[in-house]
């Protein structure tokens, strides 16, 4: 059985995201979209939160686990059967950090391998920390994230707001 990992932050899902787990799940008999910590971003959901998130919008996958991880994503992948990390690239400015990363996981452990899937043209300039800027600003949100999660992100938007005024 071949099992990739799609790891990330997630916070919160984007349709950019969900079009990677779409065509990823194509590719592997099962995919596990894992939840990990960026110690370098503040988040707007908890990593529970996040994997909630992710469990509505993916359960019309069959092959689409969800996960999170606070360890490393090497070990993690060892742990979980997986060979494969999956990481979608939206420029070019993107692929420098992810090939780094990929060097790393393979040094941790020798036998993952990293597949790249470039963004779809539409969602090149789509990531969460554009959705929770217009979300800041109240903008429609159903072109930039799964309508499963929608009202989730404008709850919370109002929460922060309300927390920081």
């Amino acid at each position: 059985m071949s099992v990739a990992i799609y790891p990330g932050s997630f916070d919160p899902v984007t349709l950019g995201h969900l079009n990677i787990i779409k065509r990823a799940a194509r590719c592997f008999d099962k995919l596990i979209v894992c939840v990990m910590v960026n110690s370098n971003k503040t988040g707007m959901f908890t990593p529970p939160e996040r994997v909630e998130l992710l469990r509505r919008s993916v359960k019309r996958f069959p092959n689409v686990e969800v996960d999170f991880s606070s360890g490393l994503l090497a070990a993690y992948a060892k742990e979980r059967g997986a060979n494969v990390v999956v990481k979608g690239l939206r420029a070019v400015s993107d692929y420098e950090q992810e090939v780094q990363m990929a060097v790393i996981n393979r040094k941790l452990n020798p036998e993952l391998e990293t597949m790249f899937l470039a963004s779809s043209e539409k969602y090149t300039y789509l990531s969460s920390t554009i959705v929770k800027e217009m979300a800041r600003y109240g903008a429609c949100l159903g072109e930039f994230v799964p309508r499963e999660i929608i009202a989730d992100v404008e709850r919370r938007m109002r929460e922060l707001e309300r927390k920081d005024g």
